[in-house]
């Protein structure tokens, strides 16, 4: 029931390969309108990002179409992406849980992440944007997942007598179960349930199952 990231992320990528100069990727940062960019080598892994401020960053002091040199390492303008780009990478598998990578974006400041498979290798990019999808679901949608896959199939429980109702994403679950431990179960699985934000807890059971906690 949980959604990943390769569930919601942007399959179609713009990137750019370590010896993309500096012309080339500010060229793609206008015509594709995005202010950053994965950089790959030449297995097509992900070894940094370049972005708008790295650009910035590697302007040169004196008149446009000039070059600094520092020993070997050319700068400015004349600059590849390898140079400008900030490395290591932040990234985030496709198989990781939506948190993983909100945790990733709000610990590193970052508006998106590029998305890699198990050997490193770019597939997608997931935005903040994206991570918000799930919580537009439809509460129809919603209702009918937590009546058919949580109650039914994971509880192996009648529903008739309990009654699921969503609204704006909020589920109420009422009626009565049988066991007072199938309703925490309950509660604990629709909270996991792709597009909720909070459960409402109106259960009633027949026979309390739940072992009382003894003191030290």
């Amino acid at each position: 029931m949980c959604v990943n990231v390769g569930d919601v992320m942007t399959r179609k990528v713009i990137s750019v390969r370590e010896d993309a100069c500096f012309k080339q990727i500010a060229a793609m940062f206008v015509a594709h309108t995005v202010g950053a960019v994965p950089v790959l080598n030449g297995e097509g892994r992900v070894t940094g990002v370049v972005s708008e401020s790295d650009l910035l960053r590697a302007e040169p002091e004196g008149p446009p179409g000039t070059a600094l040199w520092d020993g070997d390492r050319r700068a400015g303008r004349c600059d590849v992406a390898r140079r400008l780009m900030s490395s290591p990478a932040i990234t985030v598998r496709e198989t990781a849980p939506l948190a993983d990578a909100c945790r990733l974006m709000r610990d590193h400041r970052v508006k998106r992440l590029p998305v890699v498979d198990r050997l490193g290798r770019l597939v997608g990019i997931v935005s903040r944007r994206d991570l918000l999808k799930p919580f537009v679901r439809p509460d129809r949608d919603i209702e009918r997942e937590v009546r058919r896959n949580v109650l039914t199939r994971s509880l192996w429980m009648d529903t008739s007598r309990v009654r699921v109702s969503v609204r704006n994403g909020v589920v109420t679950l009422s009626g009565t179960m049988t066991l007072r431990g199938d309703t925490r179960t309950a509660l604990t699985m629709t909270l996991r349930v792709d597009g909720v934000v909070g459960v409402i807890d109106e259960l009633l059971w027949d026979r309390d199952n739940v072992p009382v906690r003894q003191g030290p």
